[in-house]
């Protein structure tokens, strides 16, 4: 196997973060995404910053995005910081337990330190225990709060 980096996203890596999505969904949670519209939502995020950034990893040998995770931010006015959000976080199945993850959730951390960020949460879907385990695995651990949502559309 060969070696990796975890680097910023560039728009170049757009169609390949797009496909590791379709690939989270189906894989995660049974569903399945229109890549075109998730192709539009991962470039609408490297037009507006706001919207969230994206971290890979890219093989060293063939320059494939061989795994991806967007970071979004939530403002607090208890800490006056922001907390920082890793959403759709995807590995490609022959590069699982080889420390992927664990680069990538170090990088977002030393980022995160760099910039005075409070905390770093995920939320991790209840019925994915391998996802649920690789993040206990590099340190995380249960919040207190328990995630409520209404679907407007």
């Amino acid at each position: 196997m060969d070696e990796y980096k975890i680097v910023a996203a560039e728009y170049g890596d757009v169609s390949q973060i797009a496909r590791l999505q379709v690939q989270l969904a189906l894989e995660s949670e049974n569903i399945t995404l229109d890549y075109n519209k998730v192709w539009s939502g991962v470039l609408s995020a490297f037009e507006d910053d706001n919207k969230g950034g994206y971290l890979v990893a890219r093989s060293e040998t063939t320059g494939e995005v061989i795994a991806s995770l967007m970071i979004t931010r939530e403002w607090s006015d208890w800490t006056d910081t922001y907390y920082w959000w890793i959403q759709s976080v995807y590995v490609l199945p022959e590069w699982r337990r080889k420390g992927v993850f664990s680069a990538m959730f170090a990088t977002v951390k030393n980022l995160a330190a760099e910039v005075g960020v409070a905390t770093i949460r995920l939320y991790v879907d209840k019925h994915n225990t391998a996802a649920y385990n690789a993040y206990r695995a590099v340190g995380m651990s249960e919040s207190h709060y328990k995630m409520m949502e209404e679907s407007i559309s």
